[in-house]
């Protein structure tokens, strides 16, 4: 992480308990040296225990950090506040008003429960699909975890209830042809919440970019760059879903940092 990353993500990063006067002990290791170490796991694919001794840290350490961040939803709150400077910073409001849902089809590794795993017979995957809604900019809003086998109509049912408690300003959702249906007439009555499907033209043939669904197609691709991402090889859904969570960190403290810098002349 560069200086621009680590000053960009500084002040939003969860504060100290023991520095509230909620008691424990002062923190014996550098949070940028704990989120490096996360960075690194997230970014490389390795397993926690291959963590370098570089990062002066034990992986259990590490690896319990992460673990709490999540459980305490620090980890949530560090993304959205990072999605709110990315979205200012690009002359948006803080909070999105429409947004765009998709799913992918993952392939799982051994250490994948069998309880958390399924088969896509679309896709021909035996493993896990992650359902995310991203906003117009691509960035991350909401993220599940299930069974390849969940149909993404089923699998889109909490996300949307998700979506609809946290954001409170959002009244649109761009969606392709696997959401039509009873799905729509749901989102509305439920969550009231239009979901607009973007249809493929019959008149084409081969790969079209397609309104509005090229942007979160465009988020996948950006998951995927993080090899901890390419597969699922978490034991526990929700780990993956912070791995998720981690990769779009990445791309938005590198994007707020190169808007920070100067401009070269």
């Amino acid at each position: 992480m560069s200086d621009q990353e680590w000053q960009a993500i500084k002040p939003l990063m969860p504060w100290p308990a023991w520095l509230h006067g909620n008691g424990g002990r002062p923190e014996k290791y550098c949070r940028r040296l704990i989120k490096d170490a996360i960075r690194y796991v997230v970014d490389n694919g390795i397993k926690w225990r291959n963590l370098p001794t570089d990062f002066l840290v034990p992986w259990r350490t590490v690896h319990a950090i992460f673990t709490r961040w999540w459980q305490d939803g620090d980890l949530y709150a560090l993304h959205n506040d990072l999605r709110e400077h990315v979205r200012i910073a690009d002359g948006r409001e803080p909070e999105p008003s429409a947004g765009i849902i998709d799913s992918q089809s993952l392939r799982a590794a051994e250490t994948v429960a069998a309880g958390s795993r399924g088969y896509d017979a679309a896709k021909k995957v035996q493993g896990t699909k992650r359902h995310v809604i991203v906003d117009t900019l691509g960035l991350l809003l909401v993220v599940i975890v299930t069974a390849a086998s969940v149909q993404d109509r089923d699998g889109a049912k909490p996300a949307l209830a998700l979506l609809r408690d946290w954001y409170e300003r959002i009244a649109l959702i761009w969606a392709d042809n696997a959401y039509s249906g009873k799905l729509v007439t749901w989102a509305k009555e439920q969550v009231r919440l239009t979901v607009e499907i973007v249809k493929r033209s019959d008149d084409v043939s081969g790969f079209v970019v397609l309104p509005r669904r090229w942007v979160v197609e465009r988020t996948l691709s950006w998951i995927c760059q993080r090899r901890r991402c390419v597969r699922d090889y978490e034991r526990l859904s929700e780990h993956h879903e912070a791995m998720v969570l981690w990769a779009m960190i990445i791309v938005m403290g590198r994007r707020l940092a190169r808007s920070a810098s100067p401009k070269s002349t």
